[in-house]
């Protein structure tokens, strides 16, 4: 059983099982009865994005410093007690079962989901 961190909107990896789209926004031009089979995701939850302030940061972030900046600023969201306990939730499920949590963004260096991903580790997820 692991958890994995993917770029929404690519082929699904064996074993990936329920596909979570941690994004503020639905994809554009495609219909909600086509999410799950174009490996959009199976669940959206926008509550483990960045709020639309923050996802604007994240986008205008040209220097490393301005990237470390979204990245406290996000860890700071994460940290509300609805975010943290969901956290919680998700790092004990990876124990026992597959799933996975994506965001769009090409670069996962540049994306909140390689925050979330140390988030997840530092409550011990198991992650693939």
């Amino acid at each position: 059983m692991t958890l994995r961190i993917v770029r929404l909107g690519t082929p699904r990896l064996p074993q990936e099982g329920t596909r979570i789209g941690a994004v503020r926004r639905p994809p554009r031009g495609v219909r909600k009865e086509n999410y799950a089979r174009e490996n959009w995701y199976d669940v959206w939850y926008p509550e483990l994005s960045p709020s639309a302030a923050l996802v604007a940061r994240a986008l205008n972030a040209e220097t490393p410093k301005d990237w470390t900046a979204f990245t406290r600023s996000f860890r700071a969201e994460m940290q509300a007690p609805a975010a943290n306990r969901t956290l919680d939730l998700l790092a004990a499920l990876s124990h026992g079962a597959d799933f996975s949590i994506g965001c769009y963004c090409a670069d996962d260096s540049r994306c909140h989901r390689s925050v979330l991903r140390a988030l997840l580790k530092e409550r011990g997820a198991k992650i693939g």
